[in-house]
């Protein structure tokens, strides 16, 4: 679990979050929603350790992130980040084997090869496992990015995914599929937080929200108190109506933008 308390993180005279609290919790998909520059980047670098918090507190399992080693951290919790950097011409199961590089010295066992297939098919990407990675779609990549994370904490107990962004690139489908392997984890008993744009999408799949607006929390909790009128017009400046999913239980945002005549 992850227990964050008054988390706050400036750089310069510029403060990016500021006074942020929740819990994300083994078997909850926690997504993060709010406009641009409202810090949600920010707080995923924050739990992923990349970032040390100016004030405040970010807790793993009980202890403070920087008291668990690194090595243990990227066996229990795995990091899709926005911007994927490769240089060299690697084959999509070689990237996916990266993931695995935490559990193993020299060379992978047959357990680690059946986890990168079996990554690759949650994903649907078995087919392209021999390609160069670069050749593919940016939304191949980012399919690719999952299933090497997916791969990381494969077999961990009650591990989390920290994606950010991650349906960035994604058709309708895919956007969908991507949230189906997040809640199928959360069933297993992962914990999830991801950085999400799609409010809509936000309501459907998670189990809590936190609503952020320049760099402070505005509500956490289940969608439909974080998803008010109110509160998305706070955070967006954006009027919306709030209308019943007709199969969920859970709202649906229609965005209500004043028409020139």
């Amino acid at each position: 679990m992850f227990d964050v308390e008054d988390l706050t993180y400036q750089t310069g005279r510029k403060t990016l979050l500021q006074e942020v609290s929740f819990r994300a919790r083994p078997g909850e998909l926690l997504a993060v929603v709010g406009a641009n520059g409202a810090g949600k980047s920010t707080l995923l670098r924050l739990l992923s350790g990349d970032l040390l918090p100016t004030d405040g507190h970010v807790r793993f399992e009980g202890q403070a992130l920087a008291q668990h080693s690194p090595a243990a951290l990227a066996r229990q919790r795995a990091i899709l980040t926005q911007q994927h950097t490769l240089a060299l011409a690697f084959p999509v199961a070689e990237l996916v084997m990266m993931g695995r590089y935490p559990h193993f010295q020299g060379s992978p066992s047959a357990l680690d090869h059946w986890i990168v297939e079996a990554a690759l098919s949650t994903v649907g990407l078995s087919e392209l496992a021999a390609r160069c990675y670069p050749t593919l779609s940016g939304g191949e990549q980012q399919r690719a990015q999952l299933a090497r994370v997916l791969a990381q904490v494969w077999e961990a107990t009650n591990g989390f995914l920290l994606l950010d962004e991650p349906l960035t690139g994604l058709d309708l489908h895919h956007q969908h599929h991507t949230l189906d392997i997040a809640r199928g984890l959360v069933a297993r008993g992962f914990g999830v937080v991801a950085v999400l744009h799609d409010l809509n999408l936000a309501a459907q799949y998670a189990d809590r929200l936190l609503l952020l607006h320049q760099s402070r929390p505005v509500a956490y909790g289940a969608p439909d108190q974080v998803l008010t009128c109110e509160n998305i017009h706070h955070a967006f400046q954006l009027e919306v109506q709030l209308l019943p999913h007709p199969s969920l239980s859970c709202p649906l945002i229609v965005p209500c933008p004043r028409v020139r005549h």
